[in-house]
This record gives C-alpha cells, structure tokens and sequence, in this order.
C-alpha cells in the first residue's frame, strides 16, 4: 500500500516535469521548422505562456504544449534579417548614365 502511494505521489510531483520537457521539445521542433524557412534563430524568440497570458505577451500563438495548457508564441527581434536598412543599395554602372 505504500509503495503504491508513494509511486503515485512521484507521479504527481514529476507530471508538471514532464509537461515542461514535452514544451520544450514542441518549442525545439517549432524553432527547427522556422529556421529551415529561411529565417536565422537570433532572428525570432518562442516563449513559453500560459494560456491566460498568450494575449498579453504581444507575439503570434505558433503552438501549444502542457495538455494544451500553455501556448508558444512567436515574436520576431530586431535583427530577424532585415539587411535593407543594415547595407545601403548601390546601383549599377546603368543606373548613373
């Protein structure tokens, strides 16, 4: 009988363990996909929210993970690869005639 409630108690104190390492390989799998698009991974942030807070966290739901109790959302950085503004446009030996 001990045993058993002990093997029970392990389960319910490593179950939300559990959900967090499944978010993180959900989050791993989304980043991986993202990146073979095109897009560097210095260039976007997955963060991990409950789902009450998804709307608040200013980002794009790309994802849910925890039993569908969080959400994984998508927020693009400041260096997501936009080199227009980084390196100015020269023109072509045409363009000055």
């Amino acid at each position: 009988m001990k045993k058993t409630l002990l093997a029970g108690l392990a389960v319910v104190m490593f179950a939300p363990l559990m959900a967090q390492a499944s978010c993180e390989s959900v989050k791993a799998d989304i980043t991986q996909k993202i990146v073979a698009n095109g897009l560097p991974e210095s260039g976007f942030k997955l963060d991990i929210v409950p789902n009450d807070q998804a709307d608040q966290s200013g980002g794009q739901v790309v994802g849910h993970c925890g039993n569908d109790s969080q959400k994984i959302v998508y927020t693009k950085t400041a260096d997501a690869g936009d080199t227009s503004a980084a390196s100015p446009k020269t023109g072509t030996s045409q363009d000055s005639q």
